[in-house]
């Protein structure tokens, strides 16, 4: 599998668990906000699988998990052997996606190799290729929905609260995905000089309330000491 970024260690990345974090390369979203644009773009060399899993190996005991993120990790022909591999250590998998394989992740699921998931939403339906600025089979997003819904896998679903959003988009996305359990809004952060500024700490409370109306929760992630 195509490995192109390694974080060690995370206290963030896995709730309830310290793990380590692999990223893999290329995406089929655009997403103007992405932290990974070098990752997605495949513009690092790849670290190399063996001296990722030899590190996992010396970790065992002191590490819970393993993040498998991207880039979309469900692009990579070789994820499952590599999940096989890591499972076979006694690690915890979750996985980073944005929905776009709903019979790759059900796969997964139904091969017991996924312990987390967690799927970004990245807008209302018919705001999606707006903000991804790709063309986006809706369907198969919807059909992801319904995977993670049926699976018995704990799963989050999650939105980055976009310069193209509103609050009342926010609202539109907490109807959309009703009958989900874990709903997290992310804070918007500028990757380069230039980037569209974010969203007000009140702007963003002002839409996570709006989901909790809608959902009745929604947790606020990103907010930084000093933002409020």
């Amino acid at each position: 599998m195509l490995i192109a970024g390694f974080r060690k260690t995370s206290f963030v990345d896995y709730p309830g668990k310290v793990a380590s974090v692999v990223f893999t390369p290329h995406c089929n979203m655009r997403c103007t906000y992405c932290h990974n644009r070098e990752i997605i773009a495949g513009a690092v060399p790849d670290i190399g699988e063996e001296s990722v899993l030899e590190y996992l190996e010396k970790r065992k005991g002191l590490l819970d998990a393993v993040v498998i993120s991207g880039g979309e990790p469900l692009l990579q022909q070789d994820l499952e052997g590599f999940i096989d591999r890591v499972r076979a250590m006694g690690y915890l998998i979750k996985l980073d996606t944005n929905g776009s394989f709903p019979d790759k992740l059900l796969r997964l699921i139904q091969g017991g190799k996924l312990d987390y998931v967690a799927m970004d939403i990245k807008a209302p339906f018919d705001k999606y290729d707006i903000v991804t600025q790709t063309k986006n089979d809706i369907d198969a997003i919807k059909k992801s929905l319904s995977v993670l819904r049926h699976s018995g896998v704990e799963y989050e679903l999650r939105t980055t609260f976009a310069p193209q959003l509103t609050i009342e988009d926010i609202a539109a996305i907490a109807r959309e995905i009703e009958g989900t359990k874990r709903y997290f809004l992310q804070q918007y952060r500028q990757v380069e000089e230039g980037d569209a500024e974010p969203h007000s700490p009140a702007e963003l409370e002002e839409a996570a309330q709006a989901a909790r109306e809608a959902l009745g929760f929604c947790d606020v992630r990103g907010l930084m000491q000093g933002d409020i």
